[in-house]
């Protein structure tokens, strides 16, 4: 795999730690493959996202609720991607998101 400039961050930025964990997990999904530095079709940049997300920073219930409906695919239309992930990698990847994808 041809590693991209946000992949090379993430190992290199990452020592222990929720944030780096959740980079990691991005990694892991392959989130970086739609949203990383050079976007796929629509998909918006981690940065985009966050700038989204941010209202749910620090509200645990609003997370919840939006990481249902994202996992339901009722929050940007049907993607396979988001709807496989598991409900514990849908809430860090949304929370990490949420926080500034730092």
């Amino acid at each position: 795999m041809k590693m991209n400039r946000w992949m090379v961050w993430v190992l290199m930025a990452c020592s222990a730690g929720s944030a780096c964990a959740n980079a990691n997990l991005a990694t892991e999904h392959g989130c970086i493959n739609c949203h990383g530095n050079t976007a796929r079709g629509e998909a918006p940049s981690f940065e985009r996202l966050a700038g989204k997300l941010a209202k749910y920073k620090g509200d645990e219930a609003a997370l919840a609720t939006f990481v249902v409906k994202y996992r339901q695919g009722q929050v940007f239309e049907h993607v396979d991607a988001h709807e496989r992930l598991s409900p514990e990698a849908a809430t860090a990847l949304l929370r990490w998101l949420s926080e500034g994808a730092h």
